[in-house]
């Protein structure tokens, strides 16, 4: 029998209303599960957006890693705990020079080590390095240590997501995507015992556009001009995927979808 290991990858915190979402449904989910590791993407959890040093510190009272992405930028404040703080990542692939790490290395109890490790998208975003290559050049440090290698994939188009699943398919255990809130239907066991879904969702308000007060998401379409976004609080929604390994191999399992929701819109 495989000496299975559980992660258990929550989607995009938005937020003190994606906090909630944590603190509503995370104890819920461990418990059905059992998890050995938790992973959140928390690049928008203070405010909606951005990270701070304090909302960090909470969240890793709850998880065991935090990725990132784009919006890891945004609050200079987090900067400093970026360098000090393995277990909060940002996108390996920007250049030389940003603060803080593109990956980090987790042990269990019983000494089963999986690497995290984040990467960016380029579609559609900033034009940093390429995550394709950047994914080749941190492997060769990683595999090494562990077979278990989780991304988090933060990209806006869906055909980079699924190009570099298909390109990693059989070096990694699971390639997660995350940046649009919005979970996907397509969660599969790529050939080679690669687990892949284009996005995995957030942790939020329920009754949101990708986690923001929809009057404010309409005017932003109705007249073109610039619009302050905050997070919805209606209702609570989370997001995640639960996958199965072989922690001896590296072979994703399974990977099975989970949506979290607390209703209280009204009609």
């Amino acid at each position: 029998m495989p000496d299975n290991f559980r992660v258990l990858f929550i989607g995009d915190i938005v937020g003190r209303p994606g906090r909630r979402a944590l603190n509503r449904f995370l104890p819920d989910l461990r418990k059905e599960y059992r998890p050995d590791l938790v992973v959140a993407n928390a690049e928008n959890a203070a405010g909606g957006i951005g990270l701070t040093e304090d909302i960090s510190r909470e969240l890793l009272l709850q998880v065991d890693v935090l990725t990132s992405g784009n919006h890891i930028w945004d609050k200079k404040e987090v900067f400093n705990f970026l360098e000090k703080e393995p277990r909060l990542i940002r996108p390996a692939n920007y250049p030389e020079g940003n603060p803080g790490h593109g990956y980090y290395i987790f042990q269990n109890e019983d000494g089963i080590k999986a690497a995290i490790l984040n990467l960016q998208g380029r579609v559609f975003m900033e034009p940093i390095d390429c995550p394709f290559r950047r994914a080749e050049k941190d492997l060769e440090s990683i595999l090494p240590q562990t077979p278990v290698v989780i991304i988090d994939f933060h990209a806006e188009a869906t055909s980079e997501k699924q190009a570099l699943g298909w390109f990693l398919k059989g070096r990694v255990t699971a390639l997660i995507g995350t940046h649009t809130h919005v979970q996907t239907a397509d969660d599969r066991v790529l050939p080679g015992g690669t687990a892949y879904i284009s996005d995995v969702g957030m942790a939020g308000g329920l009754g949101s556009v990708i986690g923001m007060k929809p009057e404010q998401a309409t005017s932003r379409f109705l007249t073109g001009r610039p619009q302050k976004f905050e997070p919805a609080n209606e209702g609570l929604i989370l997001g995640a995927v639960l996958i199965e390994i072989d922690s001896s191999s590296g072979k994703a399992l399974s990977i099975k979808r989970e949506m979290m929701i607390e209703d209280s819109l009204e009609d």
